[in-house]
């Protein structure tokens, strides 16, 4: 094998989307998504079957879609990697299942990797970019996770911070979107209507800011009570007879999630005195998130780095690229005894690794 570097196959199956990545080292060659979601759309949010289902149909066309984009073939593949977790359990065992069979077949070594851990490595992906320094702050916001991460070395050293205690960010922008009467995903639409829309029209709560809160939470988040909030507000308006004002109440909820979400961020830079915020995940192609991370980190003194938004929902580029690094740092491929793990921790970057 080749650890100078690697080319390696990512295949990622965690949620809606069939992602297939093909790198090169730290170069990426093909970055293939077949995604489920108008499957979804009709029943307003994810259907774990539904998406495992989808998986299993988008495989073999992404995977040779994938190799046509870059140009090689499977023979020239020197490693297999594969999301073991977090998801939706039904949809990663598609994935796992799947490059398992691959690399068995090709008798190549196989590399068992965390999602989450993944988002970050997307970053390396930037031809644009310089390359990541550590430590660094990670703050990944998707329709599944809300995480915040001290990365201290992306193949040795990832400690969880904080995350979500219930809903995650994109879960309360779908939520929040269908209380609204706007169709799925939420994120886009929301972002839409928000765009004419007052952010300091409704004064919607900051979950797990207050100053009782920050001793035991002070990383965490929560957004569960920001959603009660606005059905509240919304039924008050209803019951009332009155019209709802749809674009202040997007524009006033997606301020409130924004503001916990860099606030917390920049709390952490400050705290572990990291003066880098890399984001990730597909919440950060809400424009409103990006701008006023952008403006807040550049008067705290923290340079954010935000990777292409191709490469921030689910891929299995970002799989291949952590992988790719995995291997380069000398680390041994994984043992066959692995499964789908739907809430494998942060802190395992690599699985059954062999000994």
């Amino acid at each position: 094998m080749n650890r100078a570097e690697p080319l390696v196959l990512g295949i990622e199956t965690s949620c809606d989307e069939t992602g297939i990545g093909i790198v090169r080292g730290r170069t990426l060659l093909s970055n293939t998504i077949a995604s489920s979601m108008d499957e979804h759309a009709r029943y307003g949010g994810v259907v774990p079957e539904v998406a495992a289902r989808a998986h299993l149909e988008a495989l073999q066309p992404s995977i040779e879609a994938a190799l046509a984009e870059s140009g090689v073939t499977l023979d020239e593949v020197d490693a297999v990697a594969v999301t073991s977790g977090p998801g939706l359990a039904g949809a990663l065992m598609v994935g796992v299942g799947a490059a398992k069979a691959l690399a068995v077949s090709l008798e190549k070594p196989l590399y068992a990797v965390n999602h989450l851990v993944g988002h970050i490595a997307a970053d390396i992906l930037d031809d644009d970019a310089e390359p990541l320094e550590y430590p660094t702050v990670a703050l990944l916001v998707s329709g599944g996770h809300t995480s915040l991460l001290l990365v201290r070395d992306l193949t040795t050293d990832v400690e969880l911070l904080g995350e979500t205690m219930d809903d995650a960010a994109g879960e309360a922008f779908d939520k929040v979107a269908r209380l609204l009467g706007l169709p799925y995903p939420g994120g886009p639409q929301i972002d839409r209507a928000a765009a004419s829309g007052d952010p300091k029209a409704i004064a919607f709560p900051r979950g797990l800011s207050r100053a009782s809160d920050m001793a035991d939470h002070r990383y965490d988040f929560s957004f569960s009570g920001l959603k009660t909030a606005v059905a509240r507000w919304v039924e008050q308006r209803q019951a009332a007879g009155e019209p709802v004002p749809v674009a202040d109440v997007a524009a006033s909820f997606r301020e409130a999630v924004v503001d916990v979400l860099v606030t917390k961020a920049l709390a952490a830079c400050r705290d572990y005195d990291v003066p880098r915020l890399l984001l990730g995940g597909g919440v950060i192609a809400n424009r409103r998130l990006r701008d006023t991370a952008l403006e807040r980190g550049a008067a705290a003194g923290v340079t954010v780095r935000i990777p292409p938004l191709s490469l921030c929902t689910d891929n299995g580029a970002m799989i291949a690229a952590l992988a790719s690094e995995l291997i380069m740092s000398g680390r041994e491929p994984s043992t066959l005894a692995f499964g789908a793990d739907s809430t494998l921790p942060v802190t395992e970057i690599q699985v059954a690794e062999s000994s």
